[in-house]
């Protein structure tokens, strides 16, 4: 029996999940990068790690970081150099909770969590609603704030708005995780962050309109209008699918525990 994939540690998820480019002529097969092939990419390539600190934030062996390395790097130059669409799905992972001892100082999940982590009770079921004026903001990549609300047994026992104290849209989804969200009520989100959102273990009612808090009862009324295919075209990435991946501390496709 062949031994099974470990899961690799990844930190930020991709954003963008498709790059399609502009040519005349036949459409060609796309390539896929699967999400631990990006992380490579993006520690070695974007953040200047060596090949051993890479292995040592993904919590694999050096050997493995070096083979997924190369096999992304050779996918990146089939895609440039074929002008082949190039997506980003799939692969043998699970997303950093800011708690890992190998990711170092410079974690941006463990500056998020020391930022925005809020206890919660036991019991309390955390929602937030991306928020301008009173209203849902419509725009999940360009939230400014999120309500925040704490429901127990079916009612709303207290709430609080929450600035994002600027994070872009890549790192909205960490926030959340950070806050400890359950549930997000947002209007517009692309596909790069549902996935995110879904990797995270964070319920998604996107394509909500109106106010924050006639959401938040409805939902918990059970006559929440929402889009479960909601799409956003404001370049968060992707497209939008609606898809869910599952929770988070589980390992995508590897199906490893935490």
């Amino acid at each position: 029996m062949p031994r099974p994939t470990k899961c690799r540690m990844i930190c930020r998820f991709p954003q963008t999940l498709e790059f399609i480019p502009v040519k005349d002529g036949d459409e060609t097969a796309p390539v896929t990068l699967t999400v631990d092939e990006y992380e490579t990419i993006r520690l070695i390539d974007k953040e200047g790690l060596s090949q051993q600190q890479c292995s040592q934030r993904m919590q694999v062996a050096r050997t493995t970081a070096q083979k997924i390395y190369d096999s992304a790097r050779k996918k990146l130059a089939d895609a440039l150099v074929d002008g082949r669409t190039l997506k980003i799905e799939g692969g043998a992972y699970r997303l950093c909770n800011g708690r890992n001892r190998s990711c170092g100082a410079g974690c941006f999940k463990q500056e998020l969590l020391q930022a925005f982590q809020q206890p919660k009770g036991e019991h309390i079921m955390r929602i937030a609603v991306t928020y301008e004026n009173g209203q849902v903001y419509q725009h999940f990549g360009h939230t400014e704030q999120f309500k925040v609300y704490d429901v127990e047994d079916g009612r709303i026992v207290s709430s609080q708005v929450v600035s994002t104290n600027g994070q872009g849209h890549g790192a909205l989804a960490e926030v959340l995780h950070a806050l400890q969200a359950d549930i997000l009520i947002c209007g517009g989100i692309g596909g790069g962050a549902q996935m995110a959102l879904a990797t995270a273990g964070i319920r998604l009612y996107g394509g909500v309109t109106g106010d924050a808090d006639a959401a938040v009862e409805s939902l918990l009324a059970g006559t929440l209008a929402y889009l479960p295919n909601v799409q956003c075209d404001h370049h968060e990435g992707g497209g939008c699918g609606g898809h869910q991946h599952g929770e988070g501390h589980e390992c995508r496709h590897g199906h490893c525990a935490d």
